[in-house]
């Protein structure tokens, strides 16, 4: 087949498939350990680096700032004068001298760790530079910022300090936080307990960038604007800033005709970028924390589980293998039914945790708001002192400020207060954005199901009777299990041989690209060639040939409807007859306890010294020659990992319709010879 126009395309695909293949490669021991490893060391090898990168240029944006204007003004005398249209006292040589040289250092470390994390420099020389340029930088600062306050006065007049001092004050807090945060990281990588490089993803490195995009994106816009409008560069860069974070209020606007006509486009696409920068915050960083604190979650349920199931002898029975008649008589159960009580209980355990996870999600989501608010009302109250503020107005304006309603009744005036706010607007946007993702997963959702209980009792009738919807409520309610039986009513038969379930909300993911159409077409073709084989097989009487060609046309079947449940969401859940079905494919059965075994409490961590290795999830590797024993209940049960189980399933077909072909191929092989 040689289809013009495909080449190009097809390469194209391929190479960012091999990239994702390679970061998941990367991932792979690491997502193994998820439910062992501490969180610390999470948050050391990878949220630190990229806090570090995502506040690194912002720092930079205000060592900026920190440098285009004087660090001091003379205060006019008379009605009317302020701080903020003060004269301007020109700063000494020296002063700008070493604040460029303290942007230098920071503009340098800012690049190793670019570099860094794009692979192109190594952990051992990047993380010095990175770490020295920082703290080089925090330290001029601080020294500038003490001596401007303390040092330089103009005896005899009114002196303040301009918003580019509080803006060199901000810069050096952040310098020096950073560079203890990356401390942190190359201590840990140093101690062993992950690899000295950055284990982030394609998307994670651009995170850096994007905030880069950002922050150039405002102060080029600021400088238009200064030369437009006529007002300060810090004004502007004021401006812009609550201008991109859609705040609006209203103290700065333009007033010309090309200031208006640059603000439409400017607006739109400074947007866009901000939204890219809070997405990647969002996606990258908070959810795959998020999958890392509920996979610890997950294995401390899973353990005090077990330890209560252990203090009962009848359920303690349930936790081994039944290798015997008898026991089987003495527990009144097969072993496929005891296989089944350890898949509810694990069932019930990823629930419990899933729901622990979001509501911890939007707990500490809700608190840094919150602390973003009620401190943020304190800097502005003190800040903006000789407006005579209360710090129940400076409530108000922070939460009008939070929300992005910008009444602008209360606006900034003072040289302390617009940076304070810059600064803290870039934090509490976001916060709130991710604050409101993570209601979404758990207040907005109860609000939605009340919404839809009272809907089908009211005015909108559902399927079921009023009378069976109260007993579905009431069994919810107080059954400890009617979520996890609701779930199993909706999905009660396997997949393909076994039949397609009907009926399922989940929305079709339409992620498959050219790539996955041309695998699942020729899926579809192998599938036709082994039913014709299996019949030819029939008709001359080969009973051999026929079962083993039908048993490759099951798993090309179910590896074709597997594939059709990756891009679901929610994801898929199978039950656990349909695990049942797919296990059988891959040469385990449920009903013998050969490849069975009690669920351990306590796993060992192959970090640990003397500890041996004991984490593949649900033993995905095929090439060994002894069968690995498991248990739903365990570290190895294919629930416990972070790969979900249409791709866990989909891996096993794979690899076990890879043996099959293979070792149909030697056979034929040696025929012939």
């Amino acid at each position: 087949m040689n289809d013009p126009g495909l080449d190009e395309p097809i390469q194209e695909t391929s190479k960012d498939v091999e990239q994702e293949r390679k970061d998941e490669i990367d991932f792979k021991k690491e997502d193994e350990q998820a439910f062992l490893n501490p969180s610390r060391w999470w948050f050391a090898s990878t949220a630190f680096p990229l806090l570090a990168g995502t506040f690194g240029p912002m720092a930079s944006a205000f060592s900026v700032c920190a440098l285009v204007e004087n660090w001091r003004v003379i205060v006019p005398h008379g009605p009317g004068g302020n701080e903020a249209h003060g004269y301007n006292v020109k700063d000494p040589g020296w002063l700008i001298a070493i604040n460029t040289i303290s942007l230098v250092f920071a503009l340098g470390a800012n690049l190793a760790l670019l570099l860094n994390m794009a692979r192109r420099l190594s952990f051992s020389i990047a993380q010095p530079i990175t770490i020295i340029g920082w703290f080089i930088s925090s330290i001029l600062l601080i020294a500038l910022v003490v001596t401007a306050a303390y040092s330089l006065k103009l005896p005899g007049e009114d002196r303040a300090l301009t918003q580019a001092f509080y803006y060199a004050i901000i810069a050096s807090g952040l310098y020096f936080i950073i560079a203890a945060l990356m401390c942190v990281t190359v201590y840990g990588a140093f101690k062993g307990h992950y690899p000295k490089e950055f284990k982030l993803t394609m998307s994670q490195r651009t995170l850096m960038l994007q905030t880069i995009s950002f922050m150039v994106y405002m102060l080029l816009g600021a400088l238009v604007f200064y030369h437009v409008e006529g007002w300060q560069y810090l004004d502007a860069v004021y401006f812009t800033n609550y201008t991109l974070l859609t705040v609006g209020i209203g103290d700065y606007a333009p007033q010309t005709h090309t200031g208006r006509a640059l603000l439409f486009p400017y607006a739109i696409g400074g947007i866009v970028i901000l939204g890219l920068v809070v997405g990647s915050i969002r996606s990258l960083v908070l959810e795959r924390g998020k999958k890392k604190l509920g996979r610890r979650i997950m294995e401390k349920k899973r353990e005090a589980l077990i330890r209560k199931l252990q203090k009962k002898h009848d359920e303690r029975q349930k936790l081994h293998p039944i290798t015997s008649q008898e026991k089987a008589d003495e527990l009144g159960m097969t072993e496929r039914e005891r296989r089944k009580f350890e898949f509810e209980l694990m069932r019930q355990i990823q629930d419990d945790a899933n729901s622990r996870q979001k509501w911890n999600a939007l707990f500490v989501s809700g608190s840094a708001w919150l602390v973003l608010w009620l401190v943020g009302a304190v800097v502005f109250w003190k800040a903006e002192h000789a407006q005579e503020w209360s710090y129940f107005g400076a409530l108000y304006f922070a939460y009008t400020s939070l929300l992005t309603i910008g009444f602008g009744d209360y606006k900034n005036f003072s040289n302390s207060g617009k940076p304070a706010f810059v600064f803290w607007s870039l934090l509490a946007v976001p916060t709130l954005t991710i604050v409101i993702s993570n209601m979404g997963d758990t207040v907005v959702k109860g609000i939605r199901d009340l919404t839809d209980y009272l809907g089908e009792f009211t005015v909108l009738p559902g399927e079921n009777s009023t009378k069976a919807r109260t007993k579905q409520l009431i069994s919810n309610v107080t059954s400890k299990f009617g979520k996890d039986q609701a779930k199993e009513d909706m999905m009660e038969e396997p997949p393909g041989a076994l039949g397609e379930k009907e009926g399922n909300d989940n929305t079709r993911g339409q992620k498959h690209g050219a790539l996955t159409s041309a695998t699942d077409r020729f899926a579809n073709d192998m599938e036709k060639e082994e039913l014709s084989a299996a019949k030819t097989a029939e008709d001359r009487g080969d009973e051999i040939s026929k079962d083993r060609h039908a048993y490759h046309y099951q798993l090309i079947r179910e590896f074709r409807n597997v594939m059709k449940h990756l891009d679901e969401n929610p994801p898929r859940r199978y039950t656990y007859e349909e695990w049942a079905w797919y296990l059988k494919l891959m040469g385990e059965n449920e009903d013998s306890h050969s490849s069975h075994r009690k669920a351990p409490l306590k796993v060992q961590n192959p970090d640990e010294d003397g500890a041996q290795v004991d984490m593949q999830q649900g033993s995905t590797d095929d090439k060994e020659e002894k069968e690995r024993q498991w248990s739903w209940l365990g570290n190895r049960s294919p629930l416990m990992g972070e790969v979900g189980e249409a791709a866990w399933v989909l891996e096993r077909l794979s690899v076990r319709l890879e043996k099959e072909l293979k070792g149909e191929h030697e056979a034929r092989v040696e025929e012939r010879r």
